[in-house]
């Protein structure tokens, strides 16, 4: 296992990170009585490692010259560098249950066409452990490694040569595409090739004007926010990346369920492209990690309210740092599948679920040579071995100890779940004071959790992030990652401007913290009243409505 050694100089991490010694090496095999849908698991022909180890740097050399012939293919080839990136802009599901398979088999054709091209046979993608290093990793600042790249200039230095190089591409692949992937489109909101064409420039046909966050193009100088010279997560960004998060999103034990705080993915749809028809409900890795990364990457926050970088929106795969990114969130669901093995617990839904989840039909997808992969479904990317890969291990493991994993079974059945009252915006729970005792005391992983549904108003609905503030003092409605009140921040990702049916009601699951000043009004009585606040992370930005907040304990 990769040996870093790094130092977190936030409060929050050093009260929670847990050690990295003693991780549990656990059997691929399953030992439950459960069955994939499609192929077993067999062994492991590549290995996925760490980006910091000497197998993620030579890694990086291939990926870099992939990159190069990608870059250098005509607009024409669904393997030309940006061709690539708009199957994720026109496909990808997030906030569904489609999620981490959908990316599954993204990351895997991508993967094999970095292995072709570069003539790296061995090339699997690493992963970049934001746990463990919150920050860009310095080698991903490396010429053709970076969208800034002077590599890139010939296609984004402008939007006038980025139209003329793709736009005429686009109209001819659109003109191709067969019934079932038109009737696709058009569910997710492309009724035709111009609904696509206004994500790319961020044109809202509702307000009928551009909307400069939303645009998914992003000119070469101002693709990626993070420098070389300032490479590092913000704080609020390192919270939510932590390891007391990390492992709470890792904590539950079906792999859906219809209570987001039980569900590891988020909310189940009629397909990958259909929006919820309610309320968006975000697993806590997705809602967290991924989005927060994504965005701050992007310049969410710093760059407010200028047009952000590629991390920011749906074309986001056109920064290099994407891959590495969705390699350790799959990594994640691959910790997640075999901590549920290791407890005899399922790893997919069942009966009907499951083959609901399984045929939905992915119809984008280009293989390593460079061809359309035409009718693919769901079930065949739910394990790796599709693929053949497997991870050099990192941050995680640790969920698939015994002694990690039992801390959830003592706590579950200890309270039951809590509606918070809601008065002014402000929700207020009534919490048994015995539980925050134990939650505190708890060094592990938090045993108190909370269900939050905000619905963003017309004002706030171009806010990308709101933060939870937890027992604040009632004038305090802005806090910074070290206040002992921040309770993270919920984010939202990609241009909202093709999916206009999407419903503005979205719920997040969020650890408590370990902060005993967040609790100050503890009480000696049986019970302790505890406040819970949403508010924009921008201070310009407009306060959402809050709708629901539900504890509850594992």
């Amino acid at each position: 296992m990769l040996n870093t050694t790094f130092i977190f100089s936030r409060r929050y991490f050093l009260k929670s990170s847990i050690a990295m010694t003693g991780i549990v090496a656990m059997p691929f095999g399953y030992t439950g009585n459960q069955t994939l849908p499609s192929s077993s698991v067999s062994e492991a022909k590549y290995t996925r490692y760490n980006v910091m180890s000497e197998g993620g740097k030579k890694a990086l050399r291939s990926y870099a010259k992939g990159i190069e012939a990608m870059l250098n293919l005509s607009a024409d080839h669904p393997q030309n560098w940006f061709r690539n990136a708009f199957i994720h802009l026109m496909d990808c599901p997030h906030g569904n249950w489609w999620f981490y398979v959908w990316h599954r088999g993204y990351l895997g054709y991508f993967e094999q066409t970095i292995r072709n091209l570069s003539g790296d046979d061995t090339f699997a993608m690493p992963y970049w452990d934001w746990t463990t290093l919150p920050q860009i990793p310095d080698s991903m600042f490396d010429d053709l490694l970076t969208p800034r790249s002077k590599s890139f200039e010939a296609y984004t230095s402008n939007f006038a040569i980025f139209t003329s190089k793709f736009k005429p591409a686009l109209i001819k692949y659109w003109s191709s595409l067969n019934t079932d992937q038109l009737t696709q489109l058009k569910i997710r909101g492309y009724t035709g090739f111009d609904d696509l064409w206004n994500d790319v420039t961020g044109y809202s046909t509702q307000l009928k004007k551009g909307i400069a966050g939303n645009m998914a193009y992003a000119t070469t100088c101002s693709s990626r926010y993070l420098t070389r010279d300032n490479p590092s997560l913000d704080g609020k960004t390192m919270y939510d990346v932590s390891p007391s998060v990390i492992l709470s999103g890792l904590l539950p034990k079906d792999f859906y369920n219809s209570s987001n705080q039980l569900s590891f993915t988020s909310g189940k749809t009629p397909s990958h492209n259909t929006q919820p028809s309610n309320t968006t409900k975000f697993s806590v890795l997705e809602g967290l990690p991924h989005n927060k990364v994504h965005n701050y990457i992007g310049g969410v926050g710093p760059l407010d309210p200028t047009p952000y970088g590629s991390m920011t929106n749906f074309l986001s795969p056109v920064d290099p740092i994407f891959f590495l990114h969705h390699s350790n969130i799959d990594r994640l669901w691959d910790i997640w599948t075999r901590k549920q093995k290791s407890l005899n617990l399922p790893y997919l839904p069942s009966n009907g679920d499951l083959q609901q989840l399984s045929e939905d039909p992915f119809l984008f997808y280009v293989d390593g040579r460079g061809n359309y992969v035409g009718e693919s479904n769901a079930g065949q990317y739910l394990d790796m071995a599709k693929f053949e890969y497997e991870y050099e291990p990192g941050f995680g493991e640790e969920i698939i100890s015994h002694s990690v994993s039992q801390t959830s079974d003592t706590n579950g059945s200890s309270i039951p779940l809590i509606r918070a009252s809601i008065k002014e915006n402000v929700a207020e729970l009534v919490i048994p004071t015995a539980a925050i005792n134990s939650h505190l005391a708890n060094s592990q992983v938090p045993s108190l959790m909370i269900e939050v549904t905000v619905q963003r108003s017309n004002d706030s609905i171009f806010s990308r992030e709101f933060d939870v503030i937890l027992g604040a003092p009632p004038n305090l409605n802005h806090v910074d990652a070290n206040s002992p009140y921040y309770a993270g921040t919920i984010a939202f990702f990609g241009s909202m401007s093709h999916m206009a049916r999407m419903p503005q009601e979205a719920s997040f699951v969020v650890p408590l913290p370990k902060s005993p000043e967040a609790f100050n009004s503890l009480e000696a009585t049986e019970s302790t009243r505890i406040n819970i606040r949403v508010v924009p992370t921008n201070r310009e930005g407009s306060t959402p409505i809050v709708k629901g907040v539900t504890l509850f304990a594992y």
